[in-house]
């Protein structure tokens, strides 16, 4: 009997979750199904391109995924059933229910509103490809003069002001940032930061809590009304809401807690990757929502089953940070080089040299979806555990750890 694996997500994580199991295991022991909405590959980090009117590079997963045996069913995930081992779909045949043995959860995140008043009804948000698309289109609408606010200073937010100050010159573009502009950064860092954002002519609304949006303007904690023709929300992500719903143990966020291999500490069966998991980090701190702590989770993930399943010893792999790579635009950019538990170091790269090196690590992140095992050339081994049937029980709590 074939094992049956199922990836829910092909984000960055699940993507190279599904490549990389299909290289660990042999085509014939291993059903391997990749379960997403979408065609094609979605490059979230560039969604701030996007948004400002840059065409991306196509990527279909048929393409991607060509030969490596992994199956691509195009549907939207509407429930997980983590007792009887079953996750209901629904795809262009209707609903459906696939079985699995293992399941890999990387449905990722969206943006968070925090529940600010009008924010859900007025803001934008670039979170996604559909909403990067509808800033693209708010953004093409708009005549010289008009304002921008984005809201929310950390990399997107960042990364969102300085692109769209950038494409448009003509536009009044300002952000507002809870804290001081850069503050997690080297001095050199906040330094060329605020030397960009000036020279773009960036408003910049420091210590600045938004409570509410309206149509037409962005309201302050302390009663300033700032104009907004178009407002752009990056300030935080929310996880997709369907682990909540099972019974999986999550955090406080909706995250799944797993161990240090990304397995669920309570269904044995369940690994989660990306930001759908509550992972520990160096210095006992979670892992941040991101590519840089995902695709490494991912990879962690899928050696970790792969070595259970072949009766190999786990692997041994910690993640941890080296760097946090910032556009500022397409002419500048800023490198913060961190500590393994991601906080900032004296050492930066600034400006060409450093929108360079950014975007080598994009297309690097793209490139390794398709070549989940860095290029090296992986023997596949055999499966030794015996796939267990759908409905039988599942060890839950102290004895399933």
């Amino acid at each position: 009997m074939e094992h049956r694996i199922i990836v829910l997500g092909a984000g960055y994580t699940g993507a190279s979750a599904a490549g990389r199991l299909a290289k660990r295991l042999r085509r014939q022991d291993v059903a391997i199904t990749l379960v997403n909405a979408e065609p094609d590959f979605v490059e979230r980090v560039r969604m701030h391109q996007l948004a400002t009117g840059q065409d991306l590079k196509e990527r279909p997963f048929s393409e991607m995924f060509a030969g490596t045996g992994v199956e691509l069913r195009l549907a939207k995930v509407t429930g997980v059933d983590v007792d009887r081992r079953t996750v209901a779909v629904t795809g262009v045949d209707g609903d459906e229910e696939l079985a699995y043995d293992t399941l890999v959860y990387a449905l990722g995140s969206g943006w968070d509103s925090h529940g600010v008043p009008g924010a859900a009804e007025h803001a934008n948000e670039i979170a996604s490809r559909a909403g990067a698309f509808r800033v693209r289109e708010r953004l093409a609408r708009l005549g010289a003069g008009q304002t921008v606010v984005v809201v929310g200073g950390g990399l997107t937010g960042i990364e969102a002001v300085t692109e769209i100050a950038e494409a448009r010159p003509d536009l009044d573009v300002a952000l507002a940032v809870r804290g001081a502009l850069g503050d997690w950064l080297a001095p050199k860092g906040r330094e060329h930061l605020r030397k960009v954002v000036g020279k773009l002519g960036i408003t910049v609304h420091e210590h600045t809590a938004v409570t509410g949006v309206e149509g037409n303007r962005v309201d302050a904690a302390d009663g300033t009304a700032i104009p907004a023709d178009v407002t752009v929300w990056t300030a935080g992500f929310a996880v997709h809401p369907i682990a909540k719903a099972t019974t999986l143990e999550v955090s406080g966020t909706g995250q799944i807690v797993v161990d240090e291999t990304m397995r669920s500490v309570s269904h044995p069966d369940v690994y989660a990757i990306g930001d759908a998991a509550l992972a520990m980090g160096p210095g006992d701190k979670p892992l941040r929502m991101s590519c840089a702590s995902g695709t490494p989770a991912a990879w962690k993930a899928a050696d970790a089953i792969a070595a259970r399943l072949t009766g190999r010893k786990l692997p041994k792999a910690s993640i941890r940070y080296f760097n946090q790579c910032i556009s500022l635009g397409r002419k500048q950019g800023l490198i913060q080089y961190v500590t393994a538990d991601d906080r900032a170091r004296r050492a930066v790269l600034t400006g060409r040299l450093a929108a360079a090196y950014k975007e080598v690590i994009c297309k690097s992140a793209a490139w390794g979806v398709a070549n989940p095992t860095l290029g090296l050339p992986v023997r596949r081994r055999p499966v030794t555990r015996k796939a267990a049937p759908a409905g039988s029980a599942v060890r839950t709590g102290a004895a399933a750890r």
